[in-house]
């Protein structure tokens, strides 16, 4: 009798999570039905290299350029690079050095404490199709060298976007730089950023080349409407974006909640503004799930490509250009896309991102980011509805029944629609422990990061205007609407 009654307990719980649906009626067109709308970067996923492993992953790591290539595959551009990180306020440039990067560690995972780097580190950079950030030290205070580097830059990185002066110098007094010996605050590093700005910049004759902000801390101590406060208007024409820094934590399950990421990108809300209002985009210049390389726990797992996906949209929608995504050192970094050896499924949430965003002019979210369910179109240069994306971040364990959630998108045309569902095991499945992770049927390679298997494409009946689709929790879907 109990065991029937068990059973009936079951029956009815998951029939009362499948039983109401979440309805988004899709505009026809973009600025219509009262949505807030965002451009799209033509390329606004994309990687951030940490300053002394970048060598070592265009030439040492197979799957690298085969990443970035399935990326280009979907949107006809090359994703932006950024090279950078704690490691560039440790890096001088020296014009003797034949080789790209010398160090010393006493272990191949530890990040070294001081490098110097030569003017093939930057004909490596220049090598590189798509757009390029190069991160420069400001800690160690020699400005000179600095410039000296920057000029070598302009001069190699065919596709230089702008240069960074310096990598979360909030750090900085803690960590020794000897720029903050005197003193250091948010004011103080303002008025170094401002001078140095026109420095590196009028000595490289470049306007506007300068990324500026780079801090971590939340904002609005060390963020971008503090820094533009500051900022004459000399500064400001050397100034090409501002960037912040960004790393949730958390546990899995916060991580991956919609609800979660929607507040979290609502921190940098002014920031934003600010920089919009001086013309000038505004980017996650570096950014990941965990800081310091990841948590073992979090990073690798399938709850992170979720987040990773959901995050990117929902800071598209934000009005953030670019979201570059860090890579740490090569065989010591838990949220890395990929290594030499294994993909991380971090990057199957990248993927789908870039593929519901590819050759988009705008996106609008038609949720609110009060809930765990979200759901995004994007639209394409005519402004007709491109792509949506639904998502249900409640999180699955691995263990117990799994529970779905009915999602119903109202204003279609025709009477059927293909879709690709982002799916795993659970959203603790890791692909790095032999974890099933996939999208659309197909998986990523490891060691080189081919597309494997048949693309398996859902059909949806579309009947007076409408469809139903579940998903089950821990589960997105891309819903193709041309």
């Amino acid at each position: 009798m109990a065991t029937n009654f068990s059973h009936l307990v079951l029956l009815l719980a998951t029939i009362q999570s499948t039983i109401a649906a979440v309805t988004f009626t899709v505009p026809e067109h973009t600025h219509f039905g009262g949505y807030r709308y965002a451009p799209v970067d033509p390329a606004p996923v994309g990687i951030s290299f940490e300053f002394f492993a970048f060598p070592s992953y265009f030439t040492n790591v197979s799957a690298t350029n085969q990443c970035l290539s399935n990326w280009k595959d979907l949107t006809g551009a090359w994703p932006p690079i950024r090279i950078g990180g704690t490691t560039q306020d440790r890096a001088q440039y020296d014009s003797r050095t034949s080789a790209y990067v010398v160090y010393s560690v006493s272990n191949p995972s530890d990040a070294p404490a001081s490098l110097i780097f030569g003017s093939s580190f930057l004909t490596l950079a220049g090598s590189y199709g798509g757009s390029v950030v190069v991160g420069l030290n400001r800690g160690k205070n020699q400005v000179q060298n600095t410039i000296d580097a920057a000029k070598i830059a302009v001069l190699e990185v065919k596709n230089l976007l702008a240069i960074e002066l310096g990598n979360e110098p909030e750090y900085y007094s803690r960590n020794g730089q000897p720029i903050a010996s005197g003193g250091w605050s948010p004011a103080i590093d303002a008025a170094s950023q401002n001078n140095w700005d026109i420095l590196v910049g009028s000595a490289v004759d470049k306007k506007p080349i300068i990324q500026a902000g780079n801090s971590n801390d939340s904002p609005p101590t060390w963020g971008a409407a503090e820094l533009i406060a500051t900022e004459n208007a000399t500064v400001k024409q050397y100034v090409k974006t501002y960037a912040h820094h960004n790393y949730p934590g958390g546990s899995v399950t916060s991580l991956m909640s919609h609800k979660g990421i929607s507040s979290n990108l609502h921190i940098f809300d002014a920031d934003v503004a600010a920089a919009l209002k001086e013309g000038k985009p505004y980017i996650f210049g570096e950014t990941n799930s965990v800081s310091g390389g990841g948590a073992a726990g979090v990073s690798p797992t399938f709850g992170a490509a979720l987040w990773t996906m959901d995050y990117v949209l929902r800071a598209t929608y934000s009005n953030i250009s670019r979201t570059y995504f860090h890579q740490g050192t090569v065989g010591n970094c838990q949220y890395c896309f990929w290594g030499r050896y294994s993909m991380g499924a971090p990057y199957y949430g990248a993927y789908a991102a870039t593929e519901f965003l590819a050759k988009a002019s705008h996106l609008t979210a038609l949720d609110d980011g009060s809930s765990n369910y979200a759901a995004y179109v994007s639209f394409d240069s005519a402004g007709a509805p491109l792509r949506a994306l639904l998502y249900n971040s409640d999180y699955f364990s691995g263990s117990g029944s799994r529970s779905s959630q009915s999602f119903e998108l109202r204003g279609l045309t025709g009477s059927s629609l293909k879709a690709k569902r982002l799916t795993a095991d659970s959203a603790q499945s890791r692909v790095d422990q032999g974890g099933k992770v996939s999208f659309g049927g197909q998986t990523f390679t490891d060691g080189d990061c081919t597309i494997a298997g048949s693309k398996t494409a859902e059909s949806l009946a579309v009947s007076g205007g409408q469809t139903t689709v579940t998903l089950k929790a821990s589960e997105a879907l891309l819903v193709y609407l041309q």
